[in-house]
């Protein structure tokens, strides 16, 4: 057995169980990211998921995975995101139990999250903002603004 199989598994009990208390919803969401990629690495790699070893899951395999995910599997690029953040969560983890493994696993956590747009929450239409006053200068330090 590689030294992946027994990392992974102390990482959902030390780390997102014990240590951060992790809800049953982010350890279902990151236990199927990780079945997800150690999938995808088996059928690139043709090794079965318990034989795959840390040096195995690097950078391009990873950036293959998070695009595989987009095109293939037509993920949005959040979930994309969210998959990256228990990827780099597990190699942060990793990074503290296998130094031997410390250039590859530098190399995962240098991936980037890609860009996403962000919907503008309005809570007062146009008509119910135009009767407001002008805030403009509240933030210039000047106290009788207030």
């Amino acid at each position: 057995m590689s030294a992946l199989a027994p990392a992974l598994q102390s990482y959902f009990t030390e780390r997102l169980i014990g240590q951060r208390g992790a809800s049953q919803n982010t350890i279902a969401a990151y236990c199927l990211t990780f079945r997800l990629l150690l999938g995808f690495a088996s059928e690139r790699t043709g090794k079965p998921p318990c034989e795959l070893d840390i040096s195995e899951l690097d950078a391009r395999l990873i950036a293959a995975f998070l695009d595989h995910l987009e095109r293939k599997r037509g993920n949005s690029l959040a979930t994309r995101n969210n998959r990256l953040a228990a990827i780099h969560s597990l190699f942060s983890y990793l990074a503290l139990q296998h130094p031997e493994h410390a250039e590859t696993i530098q190399r995962v956590l240098a991936i980037p999250h890609k860009r996403t747009e962000r919907n503008l929450v309005t809570y007062l239409t146009e008509p119910e903002v135009g009767g407001c006053p002008d805030r403009r200068g509240i933030s210039s330090g000047d106290p009788s603004r207030f």
